[in-house]
């Protein structure tokens, strides 16, 4: 009986531990859906892509590719709306990355709070004052 209770209870923490750190091995079918779902973006990508833009995309995704992911996804909303007029070069490739960039700047704003700091400033000469 303790074996059995045994055995349940690491069945029931291993599930946790690959749901938590995302172990592809415990559910097969979602492993599926995601291999579908890929070869169906590189199928749409080899389709509308020429080979010089699928190499410089591949390149893109190896040193940032969150903004790959971005660029596939509007070819891919492109191709599904019919906006492409036949396949992408690299230069339509470099023009539609540039597109891509200005629409997911960051933009860094600083604000500094000089009241706040001229009253530090300003309570530290008056306890040195007071102390004198």
């Amino acid at each position: 009986m303790a074996d059995e209770e045994l055995e349940a209870f690491r069945k029931q923490r291993l599930t946790e531990l690959q749901a938590k750190h995302g172990d592809p091995s415990g559910d097969p079918a979602q492993q599926e859906a995601k291999q579908r779902e890929s070869e169906m973006r590189n199928s749409i990508l080899a389709q509308v892509l020429d080979q010089a833009a699928r190499a410089r995309l591949s390149n893109l995704a190896l040193v940032k590719p969150e903004k790959a992911k971005a660029v596939e996804n509007y070819l891919i909303q492109m191709a599904r709306f019919g906006q492409l007029g036949g396949k992408v070069s690299e230069q339509g490739l470099i023009e539609i990355l540039e597109k891509v960039s200005q629409q997911t700047e960051k933009k860094t704003t600083v604000k500094v709070n000089f009241f706040q700091r001229q009253c530090q400033l300003g309570s530290n000469l008056f306890s040195d004052n007071a102390e004198k």
